[in-house]
């Protein structure tokens, strides 16, 4: 067989081994290879013995490889050939895919090729093969497939296309359902158009067969078992979806066009084509679903890991891990797809074990223009999906105007989700009729394209032509659809126009039930936190325990037995208390889920909340050994921010009874997700009245690491801070720390927490706990000088984190007693309770001091000045300053440097300087 093979340069090396290996296997077994390479090789057979004893090639065994070639070409990149594009002419590629390119001639279309076989066709002509692979793959609808990995994922796609020739075959019933959705989709747009002239509102125009789309795989996955279906888009045809396929009511809408202000006066809002909504529907077979679509920014795919960590939340814990029940679909714009690197991010987590969701269907609204960018301009790669080839995705691209095709291959993608658990991706070729917005002029920029698209039928004029065509629906029936529901729509019109509130949909149902949004008052006192001390003790012992049966590495069985030591001599360190924290929720029937740079054994080496077997890749959870009605979900991440942080964002606003945590590797790296932190996590309550209870940990501290390993920004975060969106923690102590993270569950709202974790402190050998102080009281926002004598303190310094260490210490050493020294454990929501209380304490101090690592223009040293000007009991108070001076960068990188800068500070107390520099 090679010999022959030999001759036959032009095919691919992976198809001459493929075929050959084939082969083989029919020369062993012929019931051992598919039917169709059956019939192909007893084809071939007869002429290959005359070849072996040193005969030519028969031209027929030479024209059935070329044939061959030819179906394998179709199915390789047929989809540079197809009729997808409605308003441009498509680009050319070479090689073409005509035959005399294969060594095939005109003369050979009536012969008969065994080669037919591999389309299910048998034996059949050369025009035949020919006309079966041009409907297959170069008419409305082109597929991309043949990159990906796995000979079954090949062979379903292609049985399932081929078999059909990618052309649907609808009843009447089903052509007049798509007939509605598109008329809703059509004629919806329609009417915003003229009633609310010159409003913005990112209309689906040109790309409107996309809702009857959207329709078929809510349908066929329903039909397919799917209860949950998640959406992420932005806003481009966002209200038509909000519309005809979640049904909020039109009324509602309306309102939101009129501008009415909200029935909830706390609640700031956002724009109308940013807000999330969601619904429970019924199939038209009888399907209970629920629907919900994610609310979103304008910062285009920043949706796309929110969604996936609410799809995985749901999995996870209404559905028990089956996947096959939960649906995240993420309807992209062709320019954000191929531009905003998140998406990456995204893909690269959908088949890792702490992120995967079973598959995604991806929607591509592809208007071929940017804001005012031409495509060529956009992308060095072919097409705009091509990232997907990065996760071995299936690409179908379909003629936006050809509603049929994009409902069939609609379907066919919700098919493969759920047999594959793969993303699948359908890049709808249409046009933007206007321009980035309804007020925005297009011609300034694309004058040619735009003279096509003011010339070119929308979708529904297309189908309806088709379908009169056809005789299968009459144009009376799809005139009556229409005014009925232009009806519809002027009835909701006007009632909406009397309505004096716009409707806020409550959240708090479901997973929220007893729940509440905080008010002023819900900050003045924590909840209590602490733990029965039998409890404590019995759980702590068991985090310690390895099993016996197992060996794990001597530096392993070292660090446990030194928890077992602190257990005994009643003093905890940071990794203990934190541990500790989970397990105690965990027993009360709290999960926890946590994610992150290497969060499992901590960066710095102090967690070990999953230890390895020696010589193993067996890993081994004391906290899931621990018999409680919760578990710890732990994850290493990728390495990626913005992604993970999204994502845990999403788990966290769907799972509120859950201890959700994101860890920085170092706090200095958040801010590759800074977009989540300004759009998602400090302004949803307040733009989409969505709370969120997120943890975020973000080791942060000045020990000379330089600038890139010193400061998670606590300045950025204190910024954002108002109607205690969230709160900003900087503990100091091993419980203090417990408290905080069992506090952030145990209150009846959410609010997300960010709390700055140390480095040096988590083996400090004074920063340490006992047990009472986790089995008694609650979280202290604030925490006082123990060694000071109140009468005797002149000076009241205050200051926040690992700072406190330094100064203490002098204190001490120096003998000090006129010195009180107060760490803020809470900078937000700021505890002027507690803060009034000291300083009435400390009555006799006449001089007080903010004491700071971090440079004069970063810190909290800007959000305290700010509070104590806020608040009347402080304003008299004048604060001085003791830290490094303003910087441009967050930290030295000499050591020597660094050291100098820190003992600087300390002398500057008790120099009773104000300011170092």
């Amino acid at each position: 067989m090679h010999r022959i093979m030999d001759k036959f340069s032009y095919l691919g090396n992976g198809d001459v081994v493929a075929i050959e290996q084939l082969f083989e296997q029919y020369l062993k077994d012929v019931n051992s290879v598919e039917p169709d390479w059956r019939m192909f090789f007893a084809g071939f057979e007869f002429s290959r013995e005359n070849y072996e004893n040193g005969g030519e090639i028969p031209s027929n065994v030479k024209k059935e490889f070329d044939v061959v070639n030819l179906i394998n070409a179709y199915r390789s990149r047929g989809h540079l050939f197809t009729k997808t594009n409605p308003v441009r002419e498509r680009r050319k590629y070479t090689p073409t895919l005509d035959i005399e390119n294969f060594g095939l001639t005109q003369a050979d279309m009536e012969t008969v090729f065994q080669a037919g076989s591999q389309l299910g066709l048998g034996a059949a002509k050369l025009k035949d093969i020919i006309a079966h692979l041009q409907q297959t793959y170069c008419q409305s609808i082109g597929a991309e497939y043949m990159y990906i990995r796995t000979p079954e994922i090949i062979k379903w796609l292609q049985e399932k296309m081929e078999g059909s020739k990618n052309t649907p075959k609808f009843s009447i019933d089903e052509k007049k359902v798509i007939l509605n959705k598109l008329n809703q989709a059509v004629v919806f747009e329609n009417f915003l158009h003229t009633k609310f002239v010159g409003q913005k509102r990112f209309s689906l125009e040109g790309a409107e067969a996309t809702i009857p789309a959207l329709d078929a795989v809510c349908e066929k996955g329903a039909d397919m078992g799917i209860e949950d279906f998640v959406i992420g888009m932005a806003h481009r045809g966002r209200l038509n979806v909000l519309a005809n396929i979640l049904n909020k009511t039109y009324k509602d809408i309306f309102t939101e066009f009129e501008g009415r202000p909200s029935e909830d006066s706390l609640f700031d809002g956002d724009v109308k084509y940013h807000m999330g909504y969601s619904s429970d529907q019924k199939s038209n077979n009888g399907k209970q679903v629920h629907l919900s679509l994610t609310p979103n920014p304008s910062h285009l795919e920043a949706v796309d890991p929110v969604v996936q960590g609410i799809a995985r939340a749901k999995i996870d814990n209404l559905h028990k891990g089956d996947n096959s029940k939960v649906c995240p679909i993420l309807i992209h714009g062709d320019a954000a797809l191929a531009g905003q690197g998140i998406v990456y991010e995204v893909l690269q987590m959908s088949q890792l074990d702490g992120y995967k969701t079973g598959g995604t269907v991806h929607i591509v609204i592809n208007n071929q223009v940017g804001f005012t960018t031409n495509y060529l301009d956009a992308r060095s790669s072919t097409y705009c999906t091509d990232v997907a080839k990065v996760v071995l995705s299936p690409v179908f691209h379909v003629n936006g105007d050809d509603v049929e095709a994009l409902v069939f291959t609609a379907r066919l993608a919700m098919e493969f989700r759920q047999k594959f658990k793969r993303d699948v991706f359908i890049d709808v070729l249409c046009y933007r009729k206007y321009g980035h917005n309804e007020g925005d002029e297009p011609r300034f920029t694309q004058p040619l394209l735009y003279k096509t698209i003011a010339k070119h039928p929308n979708p529904r004029e297309i189908y309806m032509q088709q379908l009169a065509t056809e005789g299968s629906v009459s144009a009376d029936l799809a005139k009556e659809m229409e005014k009925k529901f232009k009806d519809l729509l002027q009835e909701k019109l006007d009632e909406a126009k009397q309505t004096e509130k716009a409707k806020i949909t409550s959240f708090l149902e479901g997973q929220w039930k007893g729940l509440k949004m905080a008010d002023d008052k819900a900050f003045e006192k924590s909840p209590e936190t602490a733990v029965d001390k039998k409890t404590f003790l019995d759980l702590a012992k068991k985090t310690t325990e390895l099993p016996k049966d197992k060996k794990f590495f001597n530096k392993t069985e070292k660090l446990f037995a030194d928890r077992i030591a602190m257990i005994n001599n009643d003093n905890y360190d940071w990794a203990m208390g934190e541990l500790m924290a989970y397990a105690t929720l965990m027993n009360e029937g709290h999960n926890v889920r946590f994610s992150g740079q290497d969060v499992e054994r901590g960066t710095f080496s102090h967690r070990h909340a999953v230890v390895r077997v020696e010589d193993s890749e067996e890993e081994y959870t004391p906290l899931n050994n621990l018999n409680t009605k919760g578990k710890l979900d732990i994850y290493n991440s990728l390495l990626s921010e913005y992604g993970v942080l999204g994502f845990e964002f999403g788990y966290a606003m769907a799972t509120p009874s859950a201890l959700t945590i994101w860890e920085a590797q170092f706090g200095d790296f958040f801010n590759g997700a800074q977009i989540i932190i300004d759009q998602f996590i400090t302004s949803a309550e307040a733009k989409w009245r969505r709370m969120n209870g997120l943890v975020m940990l973000l080791p942060h501290g000045y020990e000379g690491q330089g600038p890139e390993h010193s400061s998670a920004r606590m300045e950025r975060f204190l910024q954002q801070c108002a109607g205690n969106n969230m709160q900003i923690l900087n503990c100091t102590t091993p419980a203090n720390q417990f408290h905080a993270l069992r506090r952030q569950v145990k209150r009846d709202f959410r609010k997300p927490l960010i709390c700055f974790t140390p480095k040096k402190l988590l083996r400090y050998p004074s920063c340490v706990s006992s047990v009472n102080d986790f089995t008694s009281g609650t979280f202290q926002e604030v925490i006082d000088d123990a060694s000071a004598n109140a009468k005797n303190v002149k000076r009241v310094v205050f200051c926040t984190g690992k700072v406190y260490y330094d100064l203490i210490e002098a204190k001490e050493k120096a003998g000090a007693d006129d010195i009180a020294i107060i760490r803020l454990e809470q900078l937000y929501p700021f505890p002027i309770n507690q803060v009034k209380a000291l300083l009435a304490k400390y009555s006799n101090a006449a001089t007080f001091y903010w004491a700071q690592e971090e440079p004069e223009n970063m810190g909290a040293w800007a959000h305290i000045v700010r509070m104590f000007m806020k608040y009347d009991e402080l304003k008299n108070i004048r604060l001085n300053y003791i830290g490094r001076g303003e910087g441009a960068s967050p930290a030295t990188g000499f050591s020597k440097t660094h050291n100098a800068q820190q003992q600087a500070i300390v002398d500057a107390l008790f120099a009773q300087s104000l300011v170092t520099k």
